[in-house]
């Protein structure tokens, strides 16, 4: 994350998308700057969105809530829960303690955590996980860092090579601002019968692999069990193992979103699935394991956090312009709900004897980005993965005091105030705004 807009929401984006192509390849994530020089053009405002009016989609099949609530996926029926299910977590959930790896959201900051996993491996200190998840474009990297080292040239590829045309085309669709198929053709590319082949291997090895989705008709974030969905090993599990990589990575109304068909109370419809990072950018258990009034225990050794971008807030003079605001305000809310999840999931591995290690952007990365996805910029980030990785270079112990702040007299709040603060009404209300 730098400061400023950050792409992976929507709401600020918005206007310098439907801008135009120049603008939108010229975006900086800087304090909404270029999002204003946008709005300074209103005349190519309207073309986008008249595009988009111009063809309708078929309706959808009308589904209730109790249907929503029973659904399953025709011929996989069980490799997903609600991520607040409790239940449907302990049964999914490794009965055995061992090292769990997260990953978070960060388009393409998941440059970063791609080099720290090749820098892991080439330390000779990576571990073998027992429970990798991810969202969003930390979806993507989960699932090479589950099917193993062997996959790291693949990582490294896909986050040095890329650029902005290899992800989307600027040309609106009913449902978004871009097109996705060109992610969607990488997705098919990459995601081969031989990824899922290791993959449902490990899954057999009691390993397990979450990829987190947010259904938007439940208002919900839905894990799916890759590893489950890979040993049917046939083509409707190819399909759908890609469906689910392809929606977790689908910024709501930036990209179009995801349909699943699902099934309940004899009849089929489509559950419309996007971006995981809608629900927080981090999953690694539902709320009552972090909170210190839960009773339950996570089953993990070693809790492994890679943060695909910066948690600092930097000295940024902001543009007096309704984006420039809205630009710097939702960069300082993603980043204040990202430290504060962050502050639980250290407070509750303390709680349970589990050696916490976290890895981030940290604020003396200084690569200018020239545009949304930038080979030079995206390179850079993951030669310092890979610099970080090398030294296994994890922040522990110092997390929980002053590692997030760029000013150490300000160190002073604790997760438990974090997590005081997250149980009232007004907290939980900016909680979700930011995440």
């Amino acid at each position: 994350m730098k400061n400023g807009i950050d792409r992976r929401k929507l709401i600020v984006v918005l206007p310098a998308l439907l801008a135009s192509s120049p603008a939108f390849t010229a975006t900086r994530k800087r304090g909404g700057e270029a999002l204003s020089r946008c709005l300074g053009q209103p005349a190519t405002l309207t073309h986008p969105a008249e595009a988009a009016g111009t063809s309708k989609l078929p309706p959808r099949p009308i589904f209730s809530n109790e249907d929503q609530q029973s659904a399953i996926i025709p011929g996989f029926p069980r490799v997903r829960f609600w991520a607040n299910s409790e239940e449907d977590y302990a049964r999914a959930v490794p009965n055995q303690l061992g090292p769990w790896l997260a990953l978070s959201t960060g388009a393409e900051d998941g440059a970063y955590g791609a080099g720290f996993l090749n820098g892991w491996t080439a330390s000779g200190q990576r571990p073998e996980f027992s429970v990798v998840t991810g969202a969003s474009s930390g979806a993507i990297i989960a699932v090479y860092a589950f099917a193993g080292p062997k996959y790291d040239a693949v990582l490294r590829k896909a986050y040095t090579s890329v650029r902005a045309a290899d992800i989307f085309e600027v040309r609106a669709t009913p449902e978004s601002i871009v097109d996705s198929w060109p992610l969607e053709r990488l997705v098919q590319q990459h995601v081969t019968t031989e990824l899922l082949a290791d993959i449902a291997a490990q899954h057999r090895q009691g390993r397990r692999l979450f990829v987190v989705t947010t259904n938007l008709d439940a208002g919900r974030a839905m894990v799916w069990d890759m590893g489950a969905i890979a040993a049917q090993g046939d083509d409707p599990a190819l399909v759908l193992f890609r469906k689910v990589v392809l929606a977790s990575s689908s910024i709501p109304a930036v990209f179009p979103p995801v349909l699943i068909e699902a099934e309940a109370n004899g009849h089929r419809f489509h559950e419309m699935h996007v971006d995981g990072g809608v629900n927080g950018p981090i999953y690694v258990a539902p709320e009552r394991y972090l909170l210190s009034s839960g009773d339950r225990r996570l089953l993990a050794s070693e809790l492994y956090i890679i943060v695909n971008g910066k948690l600092t807030n930097e000295f940024a003079q902001t543009d007096q312009t309704m984006a420039g605001i809205l630009g710097r305000s939702f960069s300082v809310a993603l980043k204040l709900g990202a430290r504060a999840e962050l502050f639980l999931l250290a407070q509750a591995a303390q709680r349970n004897g589990i050696d916490f290690k976290m890895t981030l952007v940290e604020s003396d990365f200084d690569q200018p980005e020239r545009g949304v996805f930038d080979p030079q910029y995206m390179q850079a980030l993951f030669d310092r993965g890979v610099a970080k990785g090398l030294h296994a270079d994890f922040q522990q112990k110092d997390f929980m005091t002053c590692s997030l702040e760029p000013n150490a007299s300000r160190c002073s709040e604790s997760a438990l105030t974090i997590e005081r603060r997250l149980n009232k009404p007004a907290q939980r209300r900016l909680q979700c705004l930011a995440l």
